[in-house]
């Protein structure tokens, strides 16, 4: 597969970055001795080969777009005035409630922004980040005054619950922030974006066609290879991370923290070796939600944040790696109004 370009620095226009934020997970709790009674596997050896040891699962009434709309009202209930300008809505996710509507035009018509700009984006597990650069390319471009993103997915329903190799991985939740004005020396400072479909076939999910061109066929639900994924994953995790730092023109001892998707503990841990990082500087939950695809990162993002060890004035990374096969990061000062 193809790696990440060897970047030159290009910062970002000063003063775009993240004004609010939100999340949601769902109420009902699957620990890992609930796959015991149908799957060849034990609690123990989820948890040591991949991290987790529970998941949330959607309730049978919920579908993405509650859980997404749940998260706004989440970022509502902190920062009640936060969508006053917003006028544009970009929702990440895998496993919309409809190919049309889109899920982000359903969750803003229930937020009050009917009418706002509206579209999903789909890159699977780096999706929010990359919801995160067309949020700043609109804000920065004048299109838009303020968007509104959000990570959304009710994985449960695209995994097969008899596949051992995907049906303990993944699990269900929503983040939201608004992307928009912040003071002069905070926000966003650079993305690094890529794909290489060459290794679509390691993990997939099926859309309107039979097969992916070459051949592969797909199924009714997500496919992995977990072994060539982790391989990508352990390599492209910190080099997307460390990209994006040169591209904003620091050093990767500046990170304060790594907010990275949340697939495979050992992935983290190769990550922040790679960085020279200790993993103390790294938010990690998949331990507690497993891997919910593009929910992943602003779940941990709005973790650090609520609970204190992201502050105001902070070197933040954001990376995420996936389906596509994908990867991207966001390099940002974290500004600590958004947390008020």
């Amino acid at each position: 597969m193809t790696a990440a370009p060897t970047p030159s620095p290009s910062p970002l226009r000063s003063g775009i970055g993240i004004t609010a934020l939100g999340a949601y997970v769902p109420e009902r709790m699957v620990p890992n001795t609930y796959f015991e009674a149908h799957l060849d596997t034990t609690a123990e050896w989820i948890e040591s080969r991949s991290g987790i040891r529970e998941r949330r699962f959607a309730a049978p009434d919920q579908t993405t777009s509650t859980l997404g709309l749940l998260a706004v009202r989440d970022l509502l209930a902190h920062r009640p005035g936060a969508l006053k300008d917003v006028d544009s809505v970009i929702c990440a996710t895998s496993s919309p409630d409809a190919m049309f509507p889109s899920t982000a035009a359903l969750i803003a018509r229930e937020v009050g922004l009917g009418g706002a700009a509206a579209m999903d984006l789909s890159v699977a597990c780096s999706g929010f980040v990359y919801a995160l650069s067309v949020a700043y390319g609109l804000v920065a471009g004048g299109v838009a005054r303020n968007v509104l993103v959000v990570g959304a997915e009710v994985m449960s329903r695209v995994v097969d619950p008899d596949d051992r190799s995907t049906a303990i991985l993944f699990g269900d939740g929503a983040g939201a922030v608004v992307v928009g004005p912040v003071p002069d020396g905070y926000g966003f400072q650079a993305f690094e974006l890529g794909a290489d479909a060459a290794g679509g076939p390691s993990l997939f999910l099926r859309g309107v066609a039979p097969q992916l061109p070459g051949g592969t066929p797909m199924g009714a639900y997500l496919t992995q290879n977990g072994r060539e994924v982790f391989k990508f994953a352990v390599r492209m995790l910190g080099d997307c991370a460390d990209a994006a730092m040169r591209r904003a023109g620091l050093p990767d001892s500046a990170i304060d923290w790594l907010i990275p998707h949340q697939a495979n503990v050992r992935i983290i841990e190769a990550a922040v070796q790679r960085l020279g990082l200790p993993l103390s500087r790294t938010v990690v939950n998949l331990d507690r939600y497993g891997n919910t695809s593009s929910a992943s990162v602003p779940l941990a993002l709005a973790e650090g944040v609520r609970d204190g060890r992201v502050q105001d004035g902070q070197q933040l990374v954001l990376a995420g790696f996936g389906g596509g096969l994908s990867w991207g990061a966001a390099a940002m000062k974290w500004w600590g109004g958004a947390s008020e």
